[in-house]
């Protein structure tokens, strides 16, 4: 969460609650704007690299076919094939190019097609998550006073960062506790790093 830190930079620097709001509402939306726009390239950079890689394997089955279906032998030699079903598979395989491709890609590169309107979904989603989010620690300045904003701040978005790290542990491998206590951690204290810049900072009264 950088937002988090630019918030409590701002509310260590100024008591002005408005200077917080607006400081933090700043950094919310151009964070998850900047946020959606990696997610739309990446994606279609991913989608590009896998176009590339397809039309390679098209031109490598045309230019060397004996090669390439050699290794579709290979890949599923490896896989506990032999004798006339391995024959057979290979030759299903090969006596359309477009499977054949498929299959390489697949199997070979380990790639999967790329759907280009994926991109814009995958924006939005990040882009949204992100509002979200950022919301989290800023809530409390719109109904509290700096000062107990800042605390309340730290810890709903420590909570919120627990949980994150916890369900990424819960869906993939790991502690769901260690998993969200790390997360926690790791991003509070590099929020407070902007709380103390905040401090060196502080406005005048």
């Amino acid at each position: 969460m950088n937002v988090l830190g630019v918030i409590l930079g701002v509310a260590a620097a100024t008591s002005d609650t408005h200077i917080v709001l607006v400081a933090g509402l700043a950094a919310t939306f151009a964070e998850s704007i900047s946020m959606g726009a990696v997610a739309y390239t990446s994606t279609q950079a991913e989608a590009a690299f896998y176009e590339s890689e397809r039309a390679r394997e098209y031109r490598h089955i045309a230019r060397v076919p004996e090669l390439e279906r050699q290794e579709i032998y290979e890949i599923y030699q490896k896989k506990g094939f032999g004798d006339e079903l391995l024959d057979h598979i290979v030759q299903t395989i090969t006596a359309d190019q477009d499977t054949w491709v498929q299959v390489m890609m697949a199997e070979e590169h380990q790639l999967s097609p790329t759907d280009h309107q994926h991109a814009l979904r995958a924006a939005l989603i990040v882009g949204f998550s992100a509002v979200i989010g950022s919301l989290i620690p800023l809530l409390p300045f719109i109904f509290l006073s700096v000062k107990v904003s800042i605390i309340i701040s730290i810890l709903l978005s420590a909570l919120a960062l627990f949980m994150v790290g916890a369900y990424k542990a819960h869906v993939t491998v790991g502690r769901p506790g260690k998993s969200g206590l790390e997360m926690a951690i790791i991003g509070t204290v590099s929020a407070l790093a902007g709380y103390l810049v905040g401090l060196l900072l502080k406005a005048p009264t």
